[in-house]
């Protein structure tokens, strides 16, 4: 599929980009747009200080493996609101996170971010397409990453073909952590994501969530800070996939395979709740 490309000039209003979301609730077509967004963004030191801080990642020199969702969060927001994008954004379930660092994340103060979907397929509940992500800076990509999102309801032709992470390795606690209440919202105010299922119960209600759950991008950023003296810091590929969603507060444990180029983990909760498993592995 050939892309064509619109750059900006400046990052989008996430106010303006969330009154859109909030008005648009129907899917409006099968077919995903050949358009993608570009824009040239600064890193803003403080604002990853607050990242590092709420996602548990000290502070090494280096751009946290998950902090390009961050910086790409506003264009992703534009191309997902757009009115050529078939599906609302509100509803989306994001179900698996696949990044690649191919070099290391030092000293990048501006970079090149890129966005757009491709992928279409069917699912058992809907379809699925992936939310692909770039970072550039002069010599060339640095970091990409595709999501993995479901819109329900959608009906496509053809036999759902769903890839399953598992676990082939053995697996040992290695760390364990609170999941406050509040971290939905710590969470948003360093990312943007105002997602209302992970901001309190009485709006993670309204979307028929008992209570809220915390943002999977916040479990899977949480997990690589207590595996980073584990990791390499380039030419790696961390993937996951998220099952159960983790209910605000509640406990977590992290089971991971001995550290390497290559490994497993998996993020469990009370009772063995599987809330995310996931593996990292050299770039190919």
């Amino acid at each position: 599929m050939t892309i064509e490309w619109h750059t900006l000039n400046r990052e989008p209003s996430l106010t303006d980009l969330y009154v859109k979301a909030a008005t648009r609730r129907k899917i409006t077509g099968t077919t995903l747009p050949t358009t993608g967004l570009r824009c040239w963004i600064t890193v803003d030191p403080q604002r990853l200080a607050a990242y590092r801080k709420v996602c548990g990642f000290a502070d090494n020199g280096l751009l946290p493996p998950t902090y390009p969702h961050i910086l790409a969060f506003a264009l992703q927001m534009q191309l997902l609101t757009d009115k050529t994008f078939p599906f609302p954004l509100l509803g989306l379930i994001h179900l698996g996170n696949r990044i690649r660092i191919l070099r290391p994340m030092g000293g990048v103060n501006r970079a090149r971010v890129s966005v757009q979907v491709q992928n279409l397929q069917p699912h058992a509940k809907g379809a699925t397409f992936d939310l692909v992500t770039t970072l550039d800076d002069q010599l060339g990509v640095l970091w990409e990453a595709q999501s993995q999102m479901l819109c329900r309801g959608v009906k496509l032709e053809g036999e759902p073909v769903e890839e399953v992470l598992a676990s082939t390795l053995e697996l040992m606690e290695v760390a364990r952590w609170q999941a406050p209440a509040d971290i939905g919202r710590q969470y948003a105010k360093v990312s943007g994501d105002y997602n209302p299922i992970h901001l309190s119960a009485v709006s993670a209600r309204l979307f028929g969530f008992p209570t809220a759950i915390a943002h999977g991008l916040w479990n899977k950023a949480r997990t690589i800070a207590a595996l980073s003296e584990h990791l390499p810091a380039a030419n790696v590929e961390i993937a996951v996939q998220f099952r159960k969603p983790v209910r605000l507060p509640s406990e977590v444990t992290l089971l991971s395979s001995a550290a390497g180029s290559s490994g497993d983990f998996q993020l469990v909760g009370a009772g063995d709740l599987e809330h995310m498993v996931g593996h990292w592995r050299p770039v190919a």
